[in-house]
């Protein structure tokens, strides 16, 4: 009956217990103190690791990691382009070549393309431009020159689907509104198309680039000094493995999250306006 409800400064308020969110939170923190616990028992030298960190071959590694993985990235985001514009060509020809080059580079494991690319020279002695100029081909096609070959032409079959992505996320009809006001379809891609795909095409673009980064690891077994390979050097003098293995791996971590946070100012730059930026 309505005379036997309590009055409103009578209720209780019972606070909602989430005891399922404590059990599993103590659950991981036992886990990570196990972990911890594990490490600080474990037979390794932490306090070489700082040396090694900044060992002449570590940073040698280190300049050559992030340029092959800037000059893989700058080449497979240029051809990803091209790539992804032949897709939208009306041209039936440049359709199927940009579906081929796609198709070939994206189903080809990047390690096979590296080790491709690295032996070359076993099928062509001698690489010749036209009769102008002819050079060796193992002079020519390097342990840097394989690795950017493998790695760019890996990514940039992404960057192309990235990029046709980007480009029909933007409603057709802005298309047709910039060629209506006497826009050429170069200054309609440039000034229309372009600045609102980017939302699209930057999030994506920057976890390839970190795994370009991580990638280059991959080097390492064409004899190119990255970090790996610039770890297993200094361990093949000293024997000590994971400490060597973890100075790497702190480098890892430092540019992977240098990398991070310039995507994360280059996603806001273009997600200016939009909701939840």
């Amino acid at each position: 009956m309505a005379g036997d409800e309590p009055a409103p400064d009578e209720l209780v308020v019972v606070p909602l217990r989430h005891r399922g969110r404590w059990v599993g939170g103590a659950v991981l923190l036992a886990a990570l103190g196990a972990l911890v616990w594990a490490l600080a028992g474990a037979k390794i030298d932490y306090a070489a690791v700082p040396g090694f960190f900044t060992h002449e071959i570590m940073l040698r590694g280190l300049v050559n990691t992030v340029v092959l993985a800037v000059v893989a990235q700058a080449g497979a985001i240029v051809l990803g382009v091209g790539v992804a514009l032949l897709r939208r060509s009306p041209n039936p020809v440049a359709r199927w070549f940009a579906a081929g080059y796609v198709w070939l580079f994206r189903g080809l494991p990047v390690l096979l393309q590296i080790l491709l690319w690295f032996n070359l020279a076993l099928v062509f002695e001698e690489i010749s431009l036209f009769g102008l100029y002819e050079e060796k081909t193992n002079v020519l096609v390097t342990a840097f020159v394989a690795a950017l070959l493998g790695l760019g032409l890996n990514e940039s079959a992404y960057m192309a689907e990235i990029v046709r992505a980007g480009l029909n996320s933007v409603d057709h009809g802005q298309v047709e509104a910039a060629k209506a006001i006497g826009m050429t379809p170069a200054t309609a891609l440039r000034r229309v198309v372009l600045p609102q795909a980017m939302r699209v095409i930057i999030p994506p673009t920057g976890n390839n680039f970190i795994n370009m980064l991580k990638g280059t690891s991959m080097a390492s077994v064409i004899g190119f000094l990255e970090l790996v390979h610039a770890a297993n050097n200094i361990a093949s003098r000293n024997l000590q493995i994971m400490e060597t293995l973890l100075a790497a791996a702190a480098w890892y971590m430092v540019v992977v999250s240098v990398a991070s946070v310039g995507q994360h100012f280059l996603e806001r730059a273009y997600g200016k306006g939009v909701a939840g930026r």
